[in-house]
């Protein structure tokens, strides 16, 4: 299993657009085989980040999701609204529940 976290900073006044275009990119990442998990969170403490959770079978499911046409259409929209490039942390899975 592959893990993938990313924390984003969303300009201010524009957490409102970003989840909106996030629900849509949800709703085609859950037909993707290969994605097991895949969660848009906001941090408590600052309503302006936001932290997705991504869980795919293997490498190639991580590159088919990030090649897919819903995900380059998002990220074309998600430029205008990020504050600052989204700070990417990959994830060797060890053990899990």
């Amino acid at each position: 299993m592959i893990g993938l976290v990313a924390k984003m900073k969303v300009k201010e006044g524009k957490a409102d657009e970003f989840i909106e275009v996030f629900k849509g990119l949800i709703t085609n990442v859950r037909k993707e085989e290969g994605t097991l998990y895949y969660t848009l969170n906001r941090d408590k403490a600052d309503p302006n980040t936001f932290v997705v959770m991504e869980r795919y079978r293997d490498k190639e499911a991580l590159k088919t999701h990030g090649s897919s046409p819903h995900f380059a259409e998002a990220s074309g929209k998600f430029g205008a609204l990020l504050d600052g490039p989204p700070e990417l942390i990959m994830l060797e899975e060890i053990a899990s529940i």
